[in-house]
């Protein structure tokens, strides 16, 4: 910690606790405003990139970040940063963030929580008289989700310097064959580029990165606790599978002269599950989240099957092992049903992230000057985070939802742990560029 702060982290510069309020009824209040960009009626959300509501919300989360008197600029993609500029700006600067964009039919707290409430933390030190020896930076990713292009995390991605990502987007199209850049061009971003690597930035620009997030799951409010201190993100992996099989009429076609795709992908689907629970571990987890099936009438033998597998696993080796399965099942299950493995194509093979041990032990020692009880934990979900640690030292900060449940419109934290959050990254941004 002291390598790139300067200070011992047991040693803040101003008193913690005693000096901090969250404006919870403000806070709020803009969450609430947020999530009425949305194409699908409340409580649902639906914020799809680029689309007219995105473009509404990035603005309203421009305002937001002016009116806290943060340095606003965007790049190529439409990454947002916020810039509070410390005493010695020429360090690098301590960043936090998370995104905005919400998959069809989700909650208004995914993502949201960790970009307001990020704006928010440095409210917090302001009002305490806090000056900031390094810069503070709050970033906006552009496309966390995959829900238009198919690419989850695509801004962070960028950020991390995929080349591969960055060519591979120069072909890329929607659902409805509307380009990347004539989408994003559409809404104010990439005019007159298909360079993207304007958006990279080096190893090293930034001394640190925390994200505050929702847990997207159960554990904090079944155990009663109110910070999740992350130590790694899982590594995750997707798979598009296509079999293909002769069809034909339900009725006419005899059981043993069939070649039915979607018997052979239902076939797989079981298979993944099995792989997984044999891989030993609990934090090995496998979902077989599409199956679509062609001509898809009741009364037609499926010709065509179409699945895409998302597994992860803290264990990169582990995971590998069972796509690695997972891939001869296919094959095996091709042959025995004599049906055609069309594709099997690795979308995706991220590797895991680990926090930084100097971040974690900051997180710790904010949660116990704030006598907030904490547990150390990983985090199964993808996150920005997960590439952010490509460039900088990296941790995040969890807090409770209601019952575990993201993704859904029942989605809900409450301001009471949404303020604790909030408390949380300002005390550790603050140990991070300390005063």
């Amino acid at each position: 910690m002291e390598d790139f702060s300067g200070y011992p982290i047991h040693e803040p510069q101003f008193s913690t606790s005693a000096s901090f309020s969250v404006d919870t009824e403000n806070l709020q209040r803009q969450i609430d405003e947020l999530s009425r960009f949305s194409d699908t009626p409340a409580p649902s959300v639906t914020r799809i990139l680029y689309s007219e509501k995105d473009v509404l919300a990035r603005r309203f989360i421009k305002n937001i970040m002016a009116s806290s008197g943060l340095s606003v600029r965007e790049d190529a993609v439409g990454n947002i940063f916020g810039r509070w500029d410390g005493h010695e700006p020429e360090l690098t600067a301590v960043a936090t963030g998370s995104h905005i964009d919400a998959i069809p039919f989700s909650g208004k707290y995914d993502g949201v929580v960790g970009v307001l409430g990020a704006i928010e933390a440095i409210n917090v030190l302001r009002r305490s008289g806090f000056k900031p020896k390094r810069s503070l930076e709050v970033i906006m990713f552009t496309s966390e989700e995959p829900t238009r292009f198919g690419i989850s995390c695509l801004g962070s991605r960028l950020l991390a310097g995929s080349d591969a990502l960055a060519n591979a987007l120069k072909g890329t199209v929607d659902g409805q064959s509307i380009s990347f850049f004539d989408a994003a061009r559409s809404a104010g971003y990439a005019k007159g580029l298909e360079d993207l690597t304007s958006v990279f930035l080096q190893k090293g620009s930034y001394s640190a990165f925390i994200e505050l997030h929702i847990e997207q799951g159960p554990l904090l409010e079944d155990e009663g606790i109110s910070i999740g201190v992350v130590t790694a993100i899982a590594a995750p992996a997707s798979i598009k599978v296509d079999f293909e099989g002769n069809g034909g009429h339900a009725g006419a076609v005899l059981m043993p002269y069939r070649n039915d795709a979607g018997l052979a992908a239902a076939e797989l689907a079981l298979t993944v599950e099995k792989h997984v629970l044999e891989s030993g571990s609990i934090d090995t987890v496998g979902t077989v989240g599409i199956l679509e099936l062609h001509p898809g009438a009741i009364n037609s033998i499926p010709s065509k099957s179409h699945l895409e597998i998302d597994t992860r696993d803290i264990d990169e080796k582990r995971r590998n092992n069972v796509i690695e399965k997972i891939h001869q099942s296919a094959i095996t299950i091709a042959k025995n049903r004599n049906v055609t493995l069309s594709e099997f194509k690795i979308v995706n093979q991220d590797p895991p992230a680990l926090s930084d041990a100097s971040i974690v032990e900051a997180m710790e020692a904010a949660s116990k000057e704030l006598n907030l009880s904490h547990k150390l934990m990983i985090s199964r979900a993808y996150h920005d985070s997960l590439f952010m640690a490509r460039i900088s030292p990296m941790g995040m900060i969890f807090i409770p939802c209601y019952k575990g449940y993201s993704h859904k419109p029942e989605e809900f934290s409450s301001t009471g742990d949404i303020a604790n959050g909030v408390k949380v990254l300002a005390v550790t941004l603050a140990k991070l560029s300390p005063a």
